[in-house]
């Protein structure tokens, strides 16, 4: 992650009030001190199996060219995370597109001086989380290829609801990350849960 999303991790800290979400900072490579009502947090914390597992994503804000369909093809994207072995995790994304819901596997290496994965071969500079509490969180990502580069703001969640703080997250970190113009709410109504799911 460059500058700008150090600065975004940075105040999403400072602002964290109570056990609303628990915000990574860029040297957590480890584990910090656990926040009453929140646990501990670090590289381990959300890459292991308290952030692995099944999410919805309910939102998105992307400055990549034609990342989302038009509205009347817009469904909920769906993302299975799983531990794949000691400082890998294989990440499946689901997405609908104008051809209907398509799904992504990657197999990602977490970089070894940031609480980042990446897959460069497969166009992933870096899949980072910038805070979660189990149930929601924000997962930044950041595409490259032929020298170009997007980023991709997510809200995660375990329901294919947000709360109000959460979504609140969302919308600020989207204005940090200057997104705001393109951060969009996905309808909760349709999903593309099952090209992933068992």
């Amino acid at each position: 992650m460059g500058p700008q999303e150090d600065h975004v991790r940075s105040q999403l800290t400072r602002n964290a009030h109570g056990p609303a979400l628990c915000c990574l900072g860029p040297d957590q490579l480890g584990t910090c001190p656990p926040r009453p009502g929140v646990g501990s947090c670090g590289l381990w914390w959300w890459a292991g199996p308290q952030f692995a597992g099944f999410w919805y994503i309910l939102a998105i804000a992307s400055n990549a060219p034609g990342f989302l369909p038009s509205r009347d093809k817009r469904k909920l994207g769906a993302c299975m995370v799983r531990v794949h072995k000691t400082g890998q995790l294989k990440v499946v994304l689901a997405f609908n597109r104008s051809q209907g819901c398509q799904s992504h596997t990657l197999l990602l290496r977490k970089d070894r001086k940031k609480a980042v994965f990446r897959n460069t071969l497969k166009g992933m500079e870096g899949f980072g989380v910038l805070c979660t509490d189990h149930s929601s969180g924000l997962l930044h990502l950041r595409l490259g290829r032929a020298g170009r580069s997007s980023k991709t703001l997510l809200l995660f969640s375990r329901q294919t609801t947000s709360s109000f703080p959460s979504m609140k997250k969302f919308v600020d970190t989207c204005e940090m990350l200057e997104l705001t113009k393109s951060a969009t709410i996905l309808p909760k109504d349709a999903s593309c849960a099952h090209t992933i799911l068992p």
